[in-house]
């Protein structure tokens, strides 16, 4: 993505969705990318794991109930897809990791971290938001794309014509939709009552076998750009145990408007939280810090028990994902740094890793360095 802040005289507005959206234009070669990943890069497997475990997969898609999808007109409920990747042959009760992709991002865009993961004895749980994903499909079959006006909102948010409180009213919107999403699943994962749930013959047994492996005293959050701010929003519940933002701002922290100022949450945050950032964001939250804008990332980290902030050197947004792994060509074109991707996104999934075994395992230390 191109740079949203500089040293020049600050937007603000701009700044606060600074990561946390992806241009119109990027949606559309997005949509390019992903379906052709998903119609012709269908081996795809992500990078060698390093636990004992095989790893197997299976899909599901929770059905809310409790809310009318609001993208259609039929009356419809809610639907979440969920994607999980467990340790094949396993018998013990293990952490659970749930993640959110970013705007535009669909499930599988940190299918080497959820490989990791499993690999090391977790159940991941990648959830897909219907409308705001590039792509998913829903419980007759029929494929769902990024909503237009979710689509045109992105691009228009930036604008200097938008007020900040305009700016405000459609980013919470946003958010309380994913953040009502996460929670759903959080509880629908926790209760483990599948009758409920819409699952294909084929993928029954692997569902079955995912939701009979999780700790629900144990459960992390993780996600990518809006995905990482509705991790961080979703880990202020008591049952969550670590929270990771990959390279997002923190919008579910953003709680009012009062004028063109947007209020921020002060209260204290509890759950142990690793923040990555790349390194224009780094440096932009570092600015902010210093020209004292309060911005919501520098706010949540302050005010946090037990908060790790780092950053990768020479990266961009996308490198927190797989796509330069298997697209390095478009990856770039969408906003990759000159770091070495699957390098960094090894170095990644180590420190992830870590993270995990420390606070939902009780694992040893943790700790990060300032940056890789």
């Amino acid at each position: 993505m191109a740079a949203l802040f500089s040293k020049k005289p600050l937007n603000k507005k701009r700044f606060i969705i600074k990561v946390s959206i992806i241009a119109v234009l990027i949606a559309i070669v997005a949509l390019a990318v992903f379906l052709f990943r998903k119609y012709i890069i269908t081996d795809y497997r992500g990078r060698a794991v390093t636990g004992p475990y095989t790893v197997a997969e299976a899909n599901a898609i929770l059905i809310d109930t409790s809310r009318v999808e609001e993208f259609e007109d039929d009356g419809s409920f809610r639907e979440v897809p969920v994607h999980f990747y467990y340790p094949e042959g396993a018998d013990e009760k293990m952490p659970l990791v749930i993640f959110s992709h970013g705007a535009f991002g669909y499930y599988q865009s940190n299918t080497s971290t959820y490989m990791e993961l499993a690999s090391n004895g977790f159940v991941v749980a990648s959830i897909e938001h219907p409308y705001h994903s590039i792509f998913t499909h829903d419980s007759t079959g029929k494929t769902i794309i990024a909503d237009r006006q979710f689509l045109s909102d992105s691009m228009n948010i930036g604008s200097s014509d938008i007020s900040e409180a305009e700016a405000y009213n459609i980013t919470s919107e946003w958010m309380k939709l994913r953040i009502a999403d996460m929670n759903f699943a959080i509880d629908s994962l926790k209760a483990g009552n599948t009758d409920k749930w819409y699952i294909d013959e084929e993928q029954k047994a692997g569902v079955l076998k995912a939701v009979s492996l999780i700790d629900s005293a144990k459960i992390g959050l993780m996600g990518h750009s809006l995905g990482g701010a509705t991790a961080v929003t979703c880990g202020r519940r008591e049952d969550i145990s670590a929270v990771i933002d990959l390279d997002g701002t923190m919008l579910g922290e953003n709680i009012g408007i009062n004028g063109e100022e947007v209020v921020i949450n002060e209260e204290p945050y509890h759950t142990p939280l690793l923040n990555f950032q790349s390194e224009e964001h780094h440096a932009d939250a570092v600015e902010a810090e210093r020209i004292g804008y309060v911005y919501s990332n520098n706010v949540i980290i302050k005010n946090a028990d037990t908060a790790f902030n780092t950053y990768f050197q020479n990266s961009d947004h996308m490198n927190f994902t797989d796509l330069p792994l298997f697209s390095p060509f478009l990856a770039k074109k969408l906003g990759t740094g000159t770091v070495d991707s699957g390098e960094m996104i090894d170095s990644l999934n180590g420190i992830v890793l870590r993270f995990y075994e420390c606070y939902l395992k009780g694992e040893g230390d943790f700790t990060v360095k300032e940056y890789y």
